[in-house]
């Protein structure tokens, strides 16, 4: 999805400051999870951050071009999934410079009782659907 770099998210150093990427990647879960699931809602249903982390590689800047985030699942277990992000832009010629590499994993909770679930049939399903290669455990 199109990555909006605000004018807030720049450092001293007139580049995106890395907290911001955490930010990213929490807005690209929400589009993620809607796109992924048609059933998902986020009234019902909820998850935790059970892990989060980043790799930065090359600065980002407010005239970045054509700025994404890029989000795929890469492992479904049976309580959890994990997600892993690029945030990328074009350079001058087109080609794709990857800014940086992040990965997190999501476990699923009853937030009734702050208890970890099991990921139901229809959401497993809904996920494997939209990640034909997905790794499952």
């Amino acid at each position: 999805m199109p990555l909006n770099i605000r004018w807030n998210d720049l450092d001293p150093l007139n580049h995106v400051n890395n907290v911001y990427y955490f930010e990213y990647f929490q807005i690209g879960r929400g589009h993620y999870m809607m796109a992924a699931s048609k059933q998902w809602d986020w009234t019902k249903n909820m998850f935790v951050i059970a892990h989060i982390e980043c790799d930065y590689y090359k600065e980002l800047k407010l005239t970045a071009k054509e700025p994404l985030i890029k989000l795929r699942s890469s492992s479904l277990g049976s309580k959890s999934f994990e997600i892993e992000y690029l945030v990328t832009s074009l350079d001058k010629e087109g080609n794709e410079i990857i800014h940086a590499k992040g990965k997190s994993v999501q476990v699923l909770i009853d937030a009734s009782i702050g208890k970890s679930i099991e990921i139901p049939d229809w959401l497993r399903n809904d996920i494997t659907n939209y990640e034909p290669s997905l790794s499952t455990v």
